[in-house]
């Protein structure tokens, strides 16, 4: 206890916290000092009480102070009150108290007992911090003796575990094929069975157990242990290995370990990798015998995200290959016709063949009529207007050898068939009317035929007539470097007469004698190959492709490939119309059994298979839409592209639709049409195709908003039908003549008339005058030609057409007329126009619109 002095007042100090002070008995207030400079103010009141001390009487009892306890209150120690002398009021009016020696003592002891207790505390204290400390360490050391014995558990399971592993491989080792360890089971009964009187107990019997049957067993708890038997392996197993790896952790490594024992390492063979142009993943697994999974990861390492299904080039394919320890072999898409044409013939095997004669010439001179006269048939008067719009291929005997002829149109619409005529011959007959001598396409034919390389006999014909002339055949055939030999050169000419068969027979002679120059052979052992001269749609035997065979022997039930069609020969028909076993070299056929119809020039060849034949048409068939849509990509675009190239270029379209009996002839009529377009009008093919017109043409060109045209085919009852529902014309033609001519009118009118503009003559103003409710009048007097009304005027001054218009009136006098002549006066007066000024100069004029021709 300690004691603290404030001006006139004493203070009590009891302990740190709680402070009490004596005053007036009466209600007041003090201030509490707490540690750390906090104080506290409470309100105190004063009570009186008596003080009783051993051994003193009994007196007034004091003032005694009783405060709010603080919020942390402290144990007071007990004081005992002695009687004190009358307090004496200070002058702050607060009262004190003397204390006596006696209460001093007491208070000191109180302190000094206070202070034992404090420091008894405090020994506690640090004794239970000690012990705290003790026991925190003891667990520690616990703890890690715990991990330590758990460490040294797995260890030693783990070193079990390896041990028994070892065993278990070096009993496989010594016996691979069967395990000779006993059953536990069987030894058990048979410790426990007891042998019989005098006889000694054999051994125990060991039961073979193959090596794949045994499991891996799991330590078993007691519920476990009561179900089942006890078995050696789960005896001696402890209860920690339940601890361990799982029992299909256990089993996935023992299966690990048979296949490390039983199988051994195969060494990586080396494939060699076809890779094509593109390929799968999936594919390219497969032809390396790798899994598509390992090459997914191989992607995944270099970044790409890929699935077994996509699609890569052949660059990432060599690639993968090579990175998988494989050699590759890159080939083309196109390499699938490799081997189909031009097969090497070894020469024991050649054969001598016919010739293939094709005639060629100018139109009108005469060589289906030749042809007719060798034949001995009449095939002109089957060609619609004796004009042969179709490719005939014939075979005709003559002293025992055969020859192949080829007729070719001489029409200027048919260039491309006396090309491919020319393509597939051996030699060339022009023929030229002798009263006609060379013509145009007589020209074109020997362009056709020294591009082919093939060599020409000349036919000079219709020689039986009065105006014929040979010799200026030979002579203008000199310009075109044709040189017969009656004029020096090397070229066979023979003057032949289809009407009355003159020289037909020299013709046949010389034919023979060249093919004999030229030695034709060919290997008829081999698959057949050969061109298509002609293909059509028929009715009835479905598509018709007219071959001409060059190698091989074509046969019914070979499979061919014609450009982007294939099918098994169903049929062979010669030219006159009968069945036939086989076709050798040199002999022209019509197969029958294609899938579809070929274009007419397409090279065809037998395969081994369907599957081939398959093959080359869907690349072909690919090819040519790639083709078709690069060929249209640049002319596609929007709509408003459309409308303002149609508005700048002016181009106008004639659609049309082209239905025809064979390929050929369709071939002809498009190119035909194609010549005529210009740069203002042109004629849109929409479709073009060998076959009758159906009811899909007519929808198409009802959606097409085109015109239909049949060559030589009509349409049926429900196309026909459906064209007058829908207001479809439909033109059937049988002489391209006609057809071009008529769709050349048509497409003239398209074209804008032209405007043509006619001078009339020329008026010179001499007065301008106002005239009410008229307005301006020019009096005017015609000085050139005559003025008309109703003609388009032009009002010039200063030689500067100032108007352009029409005249309001026209009058000599006050009578209107409808002309004045030169010389005479007028009055005229301009459609909506006065600014007319004395001197100027009127010009009339008539605009007319002239219809234009193609």
């Amino acid at each position: 206890m300690s004691d603290t002095k404030s001006g006139d007042d004493k203070t009590l100090s009891v302990n740190k916290k709680t402070t009490l002070t004596l005053k007036r008995p009466e209600q007041g207030t003090i201030r509490q000092n707490f540690s750390h400079g906090r104080t506290n103010s409470v309100v105190v009141e004063t009570k009186k009480r008596k003080f009783e001390v051993p051994g003193t009487v009994k007196r007034e009892p004091v003032q005694v102070v009783t405060a709010f306890k603080p919020k942390t209150p402290q144990p007071q120690p007990q004081v005992q009150p002695r009687e004190t002398p009358r307090p004496q009021p200070d002058r702050s009016g607060m009262v004190l108290n003397e204390l006596s020696t006696e209460e001093m003592d007491a208070r000191r002891r109180a302190l000094e007992g206070s202070k034992a207790r404090e420091m008894e505390e405090r020994t506690r204290a640090a004794e239970d911090a000690k012990r705290r400390a003790a026991e925190d360490e003891l667990r520690q050391r616990e703890r890690e003796d715990s991990a330590r014995r758990q460490a040294e558990e797995e260890a030693r399971i783990q070193a079990e575990a390896e041990s028994r592993r070892r065993a278990e491989e070096e009993a496989r080792r010594r016996a691979p094929q069967l395990d000779t360890r006993p059953a536990p089971e069987a030894d058990e009964a048979e410790e426990k069975r007891p042998a019989p009187r005098g006889v000694s107990a054999p051994a125990p019997i060991k039961r073979l157990v193959k090596p794949e049957l045994a499991r891996p067993t799991r330590a078993k708890g007691e519920a476990d242990r009561r179900q089942g038997k006890l078995t050696l392996s789960s005896a001696t197993s402890s209860e920690d290995d339940a601890r361990g790896r799982s029992l299909s952790a256990m089993r996935r490594r023992q299966e690990k370990f048979k296949r490390a024992m039983y199988q051994e390492q195969r060494e990586k063979i080396v494939r060699e990798v076809t890779i094509p142009e593109t390929i799968t993943i999936q594919d390219l697994a497969n032809r390396m015998s790798e899994r598509a999974v390992d090459i997914v990861k191989f992607f995944m390492k270099q970044g790409q995200i890929l699935k077994p299904g996509d699609v890569i080039d052949a660059d990432t394919a060599e690639l993968v290959a090579s990175d998988f320890g494989h050699t590759v072999k890159r080939v083309a898409e196109s390499d699938i016709e490799e081997g189909l044409f031009n097969i090497p013939d070894r020469p024991e095997d050649l054969e001598s063949r016919p010739p293939v004669v094709t005639i060629m010439g100018h139109v009108d001179h005469g060589k289906t009529s030749l042809l007719d006269a060798i034949r001995n048939a009449n095939v002109q008067s089957g060609e619609a207007g004796g004009i042969t719009q179709h490719i005939g291929a014939y075979q005709v005997e003559k002293n025992g050898q055969k020859i192949t002829f080829i007729d070719t149109p001489g029409h200027a619409a048919f260039t491309a068939m006396r090309a491919r005529g020319a393509q597939a011959t051996d030699i060339a007959v022009l023929v030229v009317a002798a009263d006609d001598s060379v013509m145009p396409q007589t020209i074109e034919s020997i362009s056709h035929a020294k591009a082919a390389g093939v060599p020409i006999i000349v036919a000079i014909n219709k020689v039986d007539k009065h105006e014929a002339d040979p010799q200026k055949v030979r002579t203008q055939l000199l310009q075109h470097e044709v040189f017969v030999e009656s004029m020096g050169g090397e070229v066979l000419d023979v003057e032949v007469s289809a009407k009355t068969g003159a020289g037909i027979d020299k013709l046949l002679e010389a034919i023979l004698l060249q093919a004999e120059l030229l030695d034709l052979k060919a290997n008829p052992e081999r698959t057949s190959e050969g061109v298509v001269i002609e293909a059509k749609l028929d009715k009835g035997r479905g598509p018709v492709a007219t071959v001409l065979v060059q190698t091989g022997t074509l046969m019914p039930g070979d499979i061919i490939v014609a450009g982007n069609e294939w099918g098994r020969v169903r049929a062979l028909v010669n030219d006159r119309g009968g069945h036939v076993e086989e076709a050798p070299p040199a002999m022209p056929v019509e197969v029958l059994g294609l899938q579809g119809t070929p274009q007419a020039g397409d090279r065809f060849a037998v395969v081994n298979n369907e599957a081939r034949a398959r093959e080359i048409t869907e690349y072909r068939q690919r090819l040519a839409r790639d083709k078709a849509v690069a060929k249209h990509a640049g002319q596609r675009g929007s709509l408003e592209q459309m409308m303002s190239q149609l508005q700048t270029s002016g181009l106008k379209e004639f659609p049309l639709i082209i239905k025809g009996d064979v390929q050929g002839s369709i071939e002809a009529i498009v190119t035909a049409l194609d010549k005529l377009g210009t740069d203002e009008v042109r004629a849109r093919i929409v479709h073009a195709g060998a076959g009758a017109i159906t009811e899909s043409d007519v929808t198409l060109a009802e959606t097409s908003g085109a015109s239909i045209i049949g060559f030589n085919v009509r349409a049926n009852a429900q196309a026909r039908q459906a064209a007058e529902q829908a207001g479809i014309e439909i033109r059937y033609y049988n002489i391209i003549y006609s057809l071009v001519d008529d769709v050349k009118a048509a497409m003239s009118g398209l074209l804008s008339p032209e405007r043509r503009e006619t001078f009339l003559g020329n008026a010179e103003i001499l007065e301008v005058f106002h005239i009410t409710k008229v307005g301006k009048v020019a009096g005017c007097r015609v000085t050139e030609g005559r003025v008309e009304r109703g003609a388009g005027v032009r009002l010039i001054r200063d030689n500067v057409v100032i108007h352009e218009g029409t005249l309001k009136t026209l009058k000599r006098f006050k009578d209107e007329v409808s002309e004045v002549p030169v010389g005479q006066e007028c009055g005229m007066a301009f459609q909506n126009y006065e600014d007319i000024r004395q001197g100027d100069i009127i010009e009339c004029y008539r605009v007319e619109m002239i219809t234009r021709t193609l």
